[in-house]
């Protein structure tokens, strides 16, 4: 008896390191002072002592049941991105930079092949967030995982002045709620997803008119979640302040506006002010599923909403637009209980 007849094939680590190393190169920073294959990742500092007070920034997160959909397709691509995408938002949302990100791999079995094309979709989304990849865990778990399927998280950290951070201390009535649009389902909600659709190769590699859309629903369903690192960088750099910003994953609108809003404050959203994806729309009829349920699940096809004084409308919008996002005015802020209110 050895490892590899124990389920664990150490070669085929080995192979996957090496399949996915020009990946990983793709993404570095000048920062990065170690290479893949060592025990830790390091990141020098130096580029930041210019700052009044540096702070770190940190987000981490998983790509959970979508992963379900990955398998069945067999298309292992794309996940990666969704895994970098849920970390490197939050990150931004505090007005914060991301520097580096990890990842971690455990699967049933390890099929370097399969485990390159996970890695070369995280490559593309640190490549998207303008993050280092340094590091990560590819952890072979026989008996522990079915050996077709695996499960990915990450770990990003990124920098901010103290001073620059984004935290809704500033907000008040009268200022304006701008949202940029999704990409879709992104990565929330999938187990009510499953719930719904038939999660077999027919109905997924099935297109369908209501999507209006020459993609299966499949392609739909994995469209990979928005980084909206560079359009939040765009709008710092037009002049243009954020006074508030929340990432809209699980817990849709009623959930992730709150967060952003500080006591006194309400957020009033008006439904009708943006393009609510077909794919969202379908799944509501097909599942039953009624209107609250669906705006307190799903980013319904806003990723990103964040507020600025009026006179910054203009060029907010200018600027998102400019990072080749869509951006809509969805709504205002106004004195009161803090929470959101969704209005026609």
């Amino acid at each position: 008896m050895d490892y590899k007849k124990a389920g664990v094939d150490i070669e085929a680590g080995y192979k996957a390191v090496e399949l996915m190393k020009e990946h990983i190169a793709s993404t570095m920073r000048p920062e990065v002072v170690t290479d893949i294959g060592g025990f830790s990742g390091a990141f020098s500092m130096k580029s930041f002592v210019g700052m009044e007070e540096p702070t770190l920034v940190s987000g981490t997160d998983g790509v959970g049941t979508k992963l379900k959909l990955a398998f069945i397709l067999d298309k292992h691509d794309t996940v990666g991105i969704d895994c970098v995408a849920m970390c490197v938002n939050d990150i931004a949302c505090a007005g914060g930079s991301p520097l580096f990100f990890l990842d971690y791999i455990a699967c049933g079995k390890n099929e370097p092949t399969k485990i390159a094309k996970i890695v070369s979709g995280v490559a593309e989304g640190c490549r998207q967030a303008g993050a280092a990849l340094i590091g990560g865990e590819t952890a072979e778990m026989p008996g522990f995982y079915p050996v077709d399927e695996y499960d990915l998280a990450g770990f990003s950290v990124g920098i901010v002045d103290k001073k620059d951070m984004i935290s809704g201390a500033n907000l008040r009535g009268g200022d304006v709620l701008i949202g940029m649009a999704s990409s879709g389902i992104h990565s929330n909600g999938f187990s009510l997803v499953r719930n719904v659709f038939s999660m077999n190769e027919e109905t997924l590699n099935s297109k369908y008119e209501c999507l209006e859309s020459d993609k299966t629903l499949g392609e739909t369903l994995l469209a990979p979640t928005k980084i909206y690192v560079k359009a939040l960088s765009a709008i710092r750099e037009s002049g243009a302040v954020i006074k508030a910003c929340s990432h809209i994953t699980g817990g849709g609108f009623y959930e992730n506006i709150p967060r952003m809003l500080k006591e006194n404050k309400h957020a009033v959203v008006h439904v009708g002010s943006f393009r609510i994806p077909p794919i969202f729309e379908m799944l509501a009829r097909d599942g039953n599923v009624d209107e609250h349920v669906m705006f307190n699940t799903y980013n319904m096809g806003i990723g990103m909403v964040l507020a600025v004084d009026p006179e910054d409308v203009d060029k907010t919008m200018a600027a998102i637009e400019s990072a080749g996002e869509t951006p809509y005015v969805i709504g205002e802020i106004t004195t009161g209980d803090r929470g959101v209110t969704l209005t026609e």
